[in-house]
């Protein structure tokens, strides 16, 4: 999924992805981008072409390391939940409350 999708899928607007991740997807998130750098210092990819293939795999073992959890704990990964719980206003309508008081 791509970053601007998940955002949608938790309902941010401008918040951060990472911060409202669950503890179990910042895990994964981790482990790809470890993965992906590890891969590179071992291979040194070079352009573009390359270093997205090398990418595909670090994305690959946290895909792995997904499937195994959810398997495991028979529960899925990815949460629609934010980890801060943002509660957005409507700035209009707090304003004619305001005035109505």
């Amino acid at each position: 999924m791509k970053a601007n999708e998940y955002k949608e899928l938790k309902g941010l607007r401008k918040e951060s992805l990472r911060d409202n991740m669950t503890d179990i997807e910042v895990a994964l998130t981790n482990i790809g981008e470890i993965a992906t750098r590890d891969i590179a210092r071992e291979e040194h990819p070079q352009g573009l072409k390359e270093n997205l293939k090398v990418a595909k795999r670090g994305g690959g073992v946290a895909k792995g390391a997904r499937d195994l959890y959810e398997k495991e704990t028979k529960k899925s990964a990815i949460s629609k939940d934010n980890a801060l719980n943002y509660q957005y206003v409507n700035e209009q309508q707090k304003i004619e409350s305001k005035v109505n008081e």
